[in-house]
């Protein structure tokens, strides 16, 4: 299909999935704006990383659509899933580069196991995306010789190898340090306004978040609490949306797991 340019590069039309009993989406409909950097937000296990699962397709919907540029996931079989991964970058959360390789072979990776580039070629590309994420120093180290927010930028220089139209980032602020964390906010922004990308990522880091977002979309108990750009969701009045945005301990989720009443465990007039 030909792309749209004023199209949603992804759209989610009343998607559900579970597991078994349990609902992680229920019918869910959201779009990710073609050239923008979307995140998404919201408490631990509300099925933002699977967002991003169903997208590239390791998860398969129960129910409704997932267009990829007008394309829907959900039906794709074999070939035309890895087409369309081809156009996808992923990077995962920690990194996850492979511990044997070299750094350069890493980025090399996916040019070698995609396309029939000469190895001068390929050298070249790989030396250009590390560049972009300021190591192309770094080319001879191993995994185990980098720091995590190194290791980030370098599973982001793979990620970007191909030339993606989009670039999923699973948690790319986790457990960076403040100079690290605020490298890889701009290095999202900056390659997806430099390369042209549409970016999305799960984040639960407010400040970083958005400052470089256009798109901000919270998730809670398997629909989407609210959405729009940073400041309409930090001015949004949905007591959950607020709970999140202020950090604050109870709310409509609840610091307490349910469970009987103080008194029927300790005894009437104990206060806890």
């Amino acid at each position: 299909m030909a792309s749209n340019t004023d199209s949603p590069l992804v759209e989610l039309k009343n998607l559900s999935f579970g597991y078994g009993d349990r609902v992680i989406l229920d019918g869910i409909s959201m779009t990710v704006p073609r050239g923008k950097v979307t995140a998404l937000m919201g408490a631990s296990g509300g099925g933002k990383t699977t967002i991003l699962r169903l997208i590239g397709g390791q998860n398969t919907a129960q129910s409704g659509e997932l267009l990829f540029d007008g394309d829907d996931v959900t039906r794709m079989n074999h070939a035309q899933l890895y087409a369309a991964r081809r156009r996808m970058g992923m990077l995962f959360q920690f990194g996850a580069l492979f511990a044997d390789l070299s750094v350069f072979e890493n980025v090399a990776f996916p040019l070698r196991e995609h396309t029939p580039l000469s190895e001068n070629l390929i050298r070249d590309i790989v030396l250009m995306k590390l560049n972009a994420v300021g190591l192309r120093g770094a080319r001879d180290l191993m995994p185990s010789e980098v720091s995590g927010g190194m290791a980030r930028r370098i599973a982001l220089a793979r990620a970007i190898a191909l030339d993606p139209e989009l670039v999923m980032y699973d948690e790319p602020f986790s457990g960076l340090d403040p100079i690290s964390l605020g490298t890889a906010a701009r290095l999202i922004r900056q390659l997806n306004d430099s390369m042209g990308l549409t970016s999305i990522f799960v984040s639960h880091e407010l400040e970083q978040t958005f400052a470089i977002a256009d798109h901000v979309i919270i998730l809670a108990n398997g629909k989407i609490a609210t959405q729009g750009t940073p400041d309409e969701v930090r001015q949004s009045q949905d007591p959950l949306v607020y709970q999140y945005v202020n950090a604050l301990p109870d709310g409509p989720v609840r610091f307490h797991y349910p469970g009987v009443s103080v008194e029927e465990d300790f005894g009437v007039g104990v206060a806890l």
